[in-house]
């Protein structure tokens, strides 16, 4: 793999199983680490254990707050932040599915709509729209399942 560290190495690997599913690689490797520790980790140990600048794990931290994946705080008598994880593996992975794919359904029929009274090429964009919004519903409902 090219880690020395076996720690970062099987975060690595467990991030291209995230990857797969849409997270980036730093995003898996965060998740993989708040994991394995069972517990908040300050920034500066979690970005040790990953293997990525403060920096880069702070902005990635963004994307998995907003998700509700993972969430930064601050503990008592204590002016390092912590990270902890908000949820399990699979609801932390479904989320970045939805939320991704959502987004780039309605990017997508916001974009047809721009083709909507071209008649050279109304009905291609009618029958794709037809199926992007298939795909909405599909995601809608995938939402509502209950994990295992």
């Amino acid at each position: 793999m090219g880690d020395k560290n076996p720690e970062k190495e099987i975060y690595s690997l467990f991030s291209n199983v995230a990857a797969s599913l849409g997270y980036s690689e730093v995003h898996g490797r965060i998740i993989a680490a708040l994991l394995v520790a069972q517990k908040p980790l300050s920034l500066n140990e979690l970005s040790k254990r990953i293997g990525y600048s403060m920096s880069s794990v702070s902005l990635s931290l963004d994307l998995l707050e907003l998700l509700g994946v993972a969430k930064r705080m601050k503990k008592p008598n204590d002016k390092k932040l912590y990270v902890e994880l908000k949820g399990d593996l699979l609801d932390c992975l479904r989320k970045i599915v939805l939320f991704k794919t959502q987004r780039n359904v309605e990017e997508t029929l916001r974009e047809f709509k721009r083709f909507k009274n071209d008649k050279s090429i109304g009905k291609p964009v009618k029958i794709l729209e037809k199926e992007i919004k298939r795909l909405e519903k599909y995601i809608n409902l995938l939402s509502k399942v209950k994990l295992p």
